[in-house]
């Protein structure tokens, strides 16, 4: 499914980002001391190096408050008036985790709500709030993707543990128009539930992955999804700036990156310091490049993610210069 991210010329435009991530780092030298395994098989399989692990201190609404915190720091002081949490691992199945991180952000009385669509949740999150912002019902909205993955998995299965992380990131969205830098263009969006198994887990310690056919479904899904994003778009995959893929593991993006032609150096990756946050992925990732000045004012940016459902999406847009917005003494990107 493609769809604008905004009518009557009302756009979703990102104004604000932030990120959070544990702590704790495990090292792959830290997975090798007690699991059958070596650095160098998780690398060159992963390209992962070291993941961030929440305690049981740590929940996904504390990752989410502090993303959120750190977006609305980044940001001009506007009111928000809509939250949604994109999250695979909420803390509990009932309520929802994004009331609880709205009101300990000072935001009671708006709406609220999670969005579970595996690792492509942020994206899904970030068509929602473009249809909150093109109706009128809200002229802000906070969206965060917040997952604590690296409990999913078994923690004596090598071919999965060294995957996952945890953390959270997030953006402000606000009402404007089409035209303007930031503002979200071109959505493609799609499900295929007789891929449901593929990616599953009944309960934490209990994850299943088909690797080879997870490899090749996320191949082909984002790098399908991005081309038609980019092209609805009327741009040229050769004059995009930045890939922003999720990041599943470094074989993949590179993989997704190669079948769009994307050049080395035009897809962004983070993977190796953080691994497979989920819905977190995306927007810690854009938090990180904007940091450091790899996502730059101008930058022609294509998001594209893959997750559990089967689920996958692509957004496009051009990078805001979030300088123009960004309070003196706010939180940055200090995690």
């Amino acid at each position: 499914m493609t769809a604008a991210s905004g009518v009557a010329g009302r756009a979703a435009v990102v104004c604000g980002v932030g990120a959070a991530l544990p702590p704790h780092i495990v090292s792959n030298a830290d997975l090798t001391a007690r699991l059958d395994t070596t650095d160098e098989w998780i690398r060159s399989r992963t390209g992962i190096a070291q993941r961030h692990v929440a305690g049981a201190d740590l929940s996904t609404t504390d990752l989410a408050v502090r993303a959120a915190a750190e977006a609305l720091a980044d940001s001009e002081p506007v009111p928000v008036e809509a939250v949604v949490v994109a999250t695979t691992t909420p803390d509990r199945c009932c309520p929802a985790t994004a009331p609880a991180v709205a009101t300990r952000l000072g935001l009671t009385g708006i709406p609220a709500y999670d969005l579970a669509a595996g690792c492509t949740g942020f994206l899904y999150a970030l068509a929602t709030a473009a249809g909150f912002l093109a109706a009128g019902t809200a002229r802000t909205v906070l969206v965060i993707g917040a997952d604590r993955l690296a409990s999913l998995p078994d923690p004596e299965d090598r071919t999965t543990v060294a995957l996952f992380g945890d953390g959270a990131g997030a953006v402000l969205l606000r009402c404007g128009s089409a035209d303007e830098a930031g503002a979200l263009g071109q959505m493609v969006l799609g499900s295929d539930g007789t891929g449901a198994d593929l990616i599953r887990a009944a309960h934490p310690g209990a994850l299943h992955m088909d690797g080879v056919d997870v490899f090749r479904h996320a191949v082909d899904r984002m790098s399908t999804a991005a081309h038609q994003a980019a092209t609805a778009m009327g741009w040229e995959l050769a004059d995009v700036d930045h890939l922003v893929p999720h990041q599943a593991n470094g074989r993949i993006t590179s993989f997704v990156a190669r079948q769009l032609g994307i050049p080395d150096g035009h897809h962004l990756c983070n993977v190796g310091e953080v691994g497979n946050t989920g819905a977190a992925s995306i927007p810690l990732l854009l938090a990180d490049a904007a940091a450091d000045g790899r996502l730059k004012p101008g930058h022609r940016t294509l998001l594209t993610a893959f997750g559990a459902g089967l689920t996958w999406g692509a957004v496009a847009l051009t990078w805001p210069d979030l300088s123009l917005t960004r309070l003196p003494g706010g939180a940055g990107h200090d995690r």
